[in-house]
């Protein structure tokens, strides 16, 4: 679904660099639109539909906007918006575009009509999981997506744990993902909108992610439909999608296993990791329902005996202090299936 995007400001060459920017980068995302000097704005809005309008006050002052679901307002010191009826949203002119762009589709993603279901185009899903804490699990994930990046898969990383570790890696500042599980709760607004307005991509690996929920309950409100339409709506923006999940069972989990096309079942070398898989794999009838999509990550140069499965992805221990290092050392390695045996 693309924003039909109507811009008109007094000031022509900014409206030029905008609407160019957009026009060439967010190409899949907006229709542009301009009113340029000496154009009639009200003619404009009756003969053409528009879902937002990003506006200055000037140009918009007596005109009527009611048609227009968003209207987005450019903000500057000094500046009146005396003329405007109603409660306008209102950003900062002079800032990058990206900011721009993340704060309408946020705005919008919230007056627009739901559009949650599944997509024709749907990235495919990676689950990372382990009965066991410590064993690696982000790093594996992370260095899985690292590696997707490096083919040239655009990649999302998703972390559903209760207590995320997303701020060892990736800078967060930004909107919490709290704000995507508040519209699920709510059953209300577009989640794939607003997922691609707070989405960030961090500029030294270029993976996509989320910023942290504000609280660890935010997760515990999300039913398991409430994973379907997120896993969805975040499938819906990417070619890979890699879901990194706490170490409990619960029926969020059991959702996402449901979902992914691909489940990493991660362990390392201590016994604990090891007792547990071996319990998961054998006493628990969800590893028979996942087995034939699961594949067993010996992490850390871990040396299994009697495998669960019969093939497994062997990782080598990294010794690194730095968590970015360790996983794009990983990255470089090996994610296919191997037969036991072979090094």
């Amino acid at each position: 679904m693309k924003i039909r995007l109507l811009i008109a400001t007094s000031d022509n060459d900014y409206t030029e660099h905008i609407s160019g920017v957009l026009s060439a980068k967010y190409a899949d995302t907006f229709y542009v639109s301009v009113c340029r000097a000496g154009q009639s704005l009200s003619e404009m809005i009756a003969a053409q539909g528009f879902d937002a309008a990003l506006l200055e006050a000037q140009p918009a002052e007596g005109i009527d906007l009611s048609s227009i679901r968003l209207l987005v307002f450019l903000w500057e010191e000094n500046c009146s918006l005396s003329g405007i009826a109603g409660n306008p949203v209102l950003i900062r002119k002079h800032q990058r575009i990206s900011s721009i762009v993340s704060s309408i589709l946020e705005n919008y993603s919230k007056v627009s009509s739901a559009s949650n279901g599944p997509d024709s185009s749907r990235a495919s899903v990676t689950a990372v999981w382990s009965p066991a804490g410590g064993v690696g699990k982000t790093t594996v994930g992370l260095a899985y997506a690292s590696k997707l990046i490096a083919e040239g898969k655009q990649v999302l990383y998703l972390n559903l744990e209760h207590f995320s570790s997303s701020p060892m890696y990736f800078a967060d500042t930004g909107k919490s993902i709290s704000s995507v599980f508040e519209m699920l709760e709510k059953g209300e607004g577009n989640v794939k909108m607003l997922i691609r307005g707070i989405v960030k991509q961090d500029q030294r690996s270029g993976i996509s992610y989320f910023c942290r929920p504000e609280n660890f309950d935010d997760i515990n409100i999300l039913s398991p439909a409430d994973i379907t339409t997120l896993i969805a709506a975040c499938a819906s923006v990417a070619d890979e999608l890699v879901v990194d999940l706490s170490s409990t069972c619960d029926e969020r989990t059991r959702q996402v296993f449901s979902l992914a096309d691909r489940i990493f079942l991660v362990t390392d070398h201590t016994a604990a990791s090891y007792v547990k898989l071996r319990q998961f794999t054998s006493q628990n009838s969800v590893f028979q329902r996942i087995r034939n999509k699961t594949a067993i990550v010996a992490n850390k140069d871990a040396s299994l005996n009697e495998p669960p499965v019969d093939s497994l992805i062997r990782l080598p221990f990294v010794q690194a202090g730095d968590v970015i290092v360790v996983y794009k050392t990983l990255s470089s390695c090996i994610f296919e299936a191997q037969p036991i045996g072979r090094r």
